[in-house]
């Protein structure tokens, strides 16, 4: 690792955008070198300004959480907008979540509808929830329980705890899907075998 650094800082000081965002990556979490977010911003801020998709979005994190640098949520969602363009489907999920409760930006939910099913549509199961629930619930769209399923299904068939437990719920109660008790249970009992509840 020590060579891999030292070769890897040689380049980012070249200005290699893919060396600073693993530099960022690695300070960022502490791998190989001293965890310390401030050099993980500096360098995934290099990155990201010469268009680094993915460091952009680890940027708008950054901004989003408050590490190694002050929160600031226009920030956060100028980072987030330029890698959700570039299809990073993490940063389509935040900028949809940012809209869906104004964080940051006025509520706008049919552009959180928007970012959620972009980043469903590459698979993450956290924004899949969110949309199922929306559909589900009619907000910001026109109910539709089936479609609400749906998506609660996929990100569930993912092992996602939320999605789980709305399904079992769903179905026990018998909103959306037809009453079954043991379906209902079965969503439920995955749920659990995840360990802490929500």
């Amino acid at each position: 690792k020590a060579k891999a650094i030292e070769w890897g800082t040689k380049a980012a000081k070249q200005g290699n955008a893919d060396a600073q965002f693993l530099l960022g990556g690695m300070y960022g979490i502490g791998d190989g070198v001293s965890q310390n977010n401030k050099t993980a911003f500096e360098y995934l801020s290099k990155a990201a300004e010469q268009g680094h998709a993915t460091a952009q979005y680890l940027l708008g994190k950054m901004y989003d959480d408050g590490e190694g640098v002050k929160i600031d949520q226009s920030k956060a969602l100028k980072w987030y907008s330029k890698a959700a363009e570039q299809g990073v489907a993490g940063a389509q999920f935040f900028l949809g979540k940012m809209y869906d409760v104004g964080d940051g930006v006025k509520e706008d939910k049919s552009k959180a509808l928007e970012w959620f099913s972009k980043a469903a549509e590459q698979g993450d199961a956290w924004a899949q929830t969110l949309l199922g629930m929306m559909y589900h619930n009619g907000e910001g769209v026109t109910e539709d329980k089936t479609k609400g399923i749906e998506y609660l299904s996929k990100a569930a068939a993912q092992g996602e705890k939320r999605a789980q437990l709305l399904l079992g719920s769903l179905y026990s109660i018998g909103d959306g899907v037809p009453q079954n008790k043991i379906t209902g249970f079965e969503w439920y009992s995955k749920a659990a075998e995840q360990g802490d509840a929500l």
